[in-house]
């Protein structure tokens, strides 16, 4: 039996409408904006609609783009499934036997949806292949899809390649994805949407400072606010690849999936293979594509409350010099400003003196914690605070006792093992005696101590992973062993928060977020980068899963030096923490930082749940943003000085996203720490001024003071499209409003 049925789909404000008439695989006729209440006669008139005349020099019947693009249609793209039994059996030709919706088996030839799932099978006999094609729309409007592929017949299959795709219109013309390094994680990169392949593919062994992130096709100038654009992600911590691809045909799609490395799926008969989820977002603006994946991460059971414990991480201040008074005294400042969570970093473990041994040897050291952990861990949490502790569990030093007595547990392609990086190498979580030994040593560290989250590092990238002793690849499997690990670390300690950080943010994709509770941005806290970083990294994730740190003066990685201000006004907007030794802080500095703790934890509902909203501003020397409360009583804006501009006066600022019918008060924050050359008029404050020339800091001698005529009152239609007069600000500054709803 043959599957002659049509699916629509619809949910806040996207409409998804599915061809899966006359046994073929599964077509997106439409996904974008809801066009309202469609019929069966409406829907077969759009297939109708929808069929290209036939032209020379192309196939007599027009090739149909199916979710899993097939070549035995006439495709000339990138097939979805690649694969052979020695050569054959490479181009299937699947016929649809069964459609479930919302996991119920269905004859009807139109079905209707909200939110739901539909579920097609199909087969192809002479090939020997079974498929699974599982098409969602989510609650938030995220269109996603993954594919099982199955072995029918006792001859083994290779699996070589399996992606999947979703149409977009020719109205986009222009692409945006991501690119970056180490430091300088996802960095906005923009082009023409030509005819050929924009290919990204990532072969890391994780997701990759570099990597495409979320790929967009768009309407010719998008951007935050306006354009129509449609986005795909690729939900895969592993090798992976994003695409978008237009033919001469004048088809066009945008897809992804994962980068199968030679040999890495072998199907026996009845084994399968799914590949990992492909996200596809559509709205207005970037930012509206943005809330679909926000909107998705916070439906989540398991999605972290907004009442994040402000941490500190004591890497930057003491890096390997363990000393339990000089961690005690860092603890007992920390928790003086308002710290709730005291994270010890790399150095606990075996012989790691240094990043050159010790990797692997999961065992406290006794030369430098000789009553173990316990007196740091007690001290702690009398002081109020969780504790927290880093891991590398998927590296290994050549120097460590693990790898002196397991050398085959290297990653290596059979007689030599790979190029080091950073002194390490990686080990491999696929040999189940491997899997089981560092499960079992982190296991008893979480069994005796108070441990409350993990700082998960992976610290190179892939190179040479194979499995000893043939050297057959071994990325597939690391990764899902990698997922395997934390779902029983976690179920084994519930309560347990885990991030995701990997030279920084080099594993941050939608996969890794079903397991982890936040993100470790970049290893680079210097805040002019973080502006961009932060910025970017919202594309995907929401703030309050974003590891968001207050600097030393001068950063570690930079150099450049910077002003609190600067630095904790960039920081608020995420998961707050600190990375900055306070035992050396002045008691100005500590008391400057308890009041911007104050600030995050008082506004801390709103700044990690609010909606976000980043500003257009062609002047690329000022970075706007800000967090809008849902029912949009209130908001906070930031507006970061990442530059000098050309001109004397920026103009008005515009505060969008406000509702346009309601009244709204607007005020200046964190006065104290406003680093103005002179406040507009309509701020309503008086203090006394330095003179410009009188001093190079261009400070304050004594700080603004709110009068009687605080702030400003206009409409949200006034906010978000005439503004308000910005203050002039010095280089490296970030000036915040409050925009509060009049009742």
């Amino acid at each position: 039996m043959t599957v002659d049925t049509c699916a629509v789909l619809r949910s806040a404000g996207v409409c998804v409408v599915l061809d899966a008439t006359l046994g073929r695989l599964p077509a997106i006729l439409h996904w974008g904006q809801d066009i309202g209440a469609l019929s069966l006669r409406d829907v077969r008139a759009m297939i109708r609609a929808a069929v290209p005349p036939v032209v020379s020099n192309l196939v007599d019947e027009p090739a149909r783009l199916a979710i899993l693009p097939e070549h035995w249609t006439g495709w000339v793209g990138r097939p979805g499934l690649s694969g052979s039994r020695s050569g054959r059996d490479w181009s299937p030709q699947f016929t649809t036997t069964a459609l479930r919706a919302n996991g119920h088996a269905t004859g009807s030839e139109l079905i209707e949806l909200g939110a739901g799932v539909v579920e097609v099978d199909a087969v192809d006999r002479d090939a020997g292949l079974a498929l699974t094609l599982t098409i969602e729309l989510t609650s938030s409007g995220l269109l996603r899809s993954r594919a099982t592929v199955s072995n029918l017949v006792d001859e083994p299959y290779h699996v070589h390649d399996l992606v999947l795709a979703y149409p977009v219109p020719q109205l986009a013309t222009e692409l945006l994805d991501m690119a970056g390094r180490w430091t300088k994680e996802r960095v906005p990169q923009r082009r023409e949407f030509t005819v050929g392949t924009h290919l990204r593919e990532n072969r890391k062994g994780r997701t990759g400072p570099d990597s495409a992130y979320v790929l967009h096709a768009g309407t010719r100038g998008f951007n935050f606010a306006s354009g129509e654009v449609w986005a795909v992600h690729t939900a895969w911590s592993g090798n992976h690849v994003h695409y978008a691809e237009r033919l001469y045909t004048g088809d066009q799609l945008i897809g992804g999936g994962e980068l199968l490395l030679p040999g890495e799926v072998i199907l026996g008969l009845d084994e399968s293979y799914t590949t990992p989820w492909l996200y596809g977002a559509h709205g207005t603006g970037l930012d509206a594509v943005a809330a679909r994946f926000h909107a998705y991460l916070r439906s989540r059971p398991g999605h972290p409350s907004v009442d994040r414990p402000v941490t500190l991480n004591v890497w930057e201040a003491v890096y390997f010099d363990h000393n339990l008074s000089k961690l005690i005294a860092l603890a007992e400042a920390a928790a003086s400003v308002g710290v709730e969570r005291f994270v010890l970093d790399d150095g606990w473990f075996g012989r790691r003196r240094d990043d050159r041994a010790g990797l692997g040897d999961w065992h406290v050291s006794p030369d430098i914690w000789p009553n173990g952990l316990h007196p740091l861990i007690n001290r702690v949490n009398d002081l109020g605070m969780q504790f927290g502790l880093w891991f590398e569990p998927e590296m290994i030093n050549a120097d460590s006792d693990v790898a002196r007595e397991h050398p085959e547990w290297v990653m290596a392609t059979g007689g030599r093992w790979p190029i080091e990086s950073r002194y390490q190498q990686v080990i491999n979580l696929g040999i189940p005696e491997c899997y089981a030994y560092i499960r079992d040593a982190m296991m008893a560290i979480l069994d005796e101590y108070h441990i409350a989250y993990i700082k998960w590092d992976h610290n190179r990238d892939l190179i040479d992973a194979g499995t000893a002793p043939t050297g057959r690849p071994g990325v597939h499997d690391q990764t899902l062993a990698f997922y395997r690990l934390i779902d029983e670390l976690k179920s084994a300690h519930p309560g347990l928060e885990i991030e995701s950080c990997a030279s920084g943010g080099g594993r941050v994709d939608l996969e890794v977020m079903q397991r982890t509770d936040r993100v470790w941005v970049s290893d680079c806290i210097d805040p002019l980068e973080r502006q961009q970083m932060n910025r970017w990294t919202q594309q995907l994730l929401p703030p309050e899963l974003l590891g968001s740190h207050i600097a030393s003066g001068v950063s570690h990685t930079t150099g450049r030096a910077h002003s609190l201000n600067f630095r904790a006004a960039t920081a608020v907007f995420g998961h707050l923490g600190i990375e900055w030794d306070l035992t050396r802080a002045s008691v100005d500095e500590l008391d400057a930082l308890g009041k911007w703790i104050a600030f995050h934890k008082k506004y801390r509902p709103l700044l990690l749940g609010g909606d976000v909203i980043r500003v257009d501003d062609p002047d690329e020397t000022n970075s706007g943003h800000g967090v809008i409360a849902p029912d949009r009583s209130r908001a906070i804006y930031s507006f970061a000085e990442v530059g000098r501009p050309a001109v004397v006066l920026r103009g008005r600022i515009r505060l969008p996203g406000l509702d346009p019918a309601r009244r709204y008060r607007v005020s200046p924050l964190m006065l104290e720490y406003a680093p103005l050359v002179e406040p507009p008029s309509w701020w309503g404050v008086t203090g006394e001024q330095t003179h410009l020339l009188d001093h190079l800091s261009f400070g304050r001698r004594t700080p603004l003071q709110p009068t009687d005529s605080f702030g400003v009152e206009l409409t949200g239609a006034a906010l978000g499209s005439v503004g308000l007069s910005h203050a002039p600000a010095l280089p490296d500054t970030v000036t915040l409003y409050l925009a509060e709803a009049v009742h």
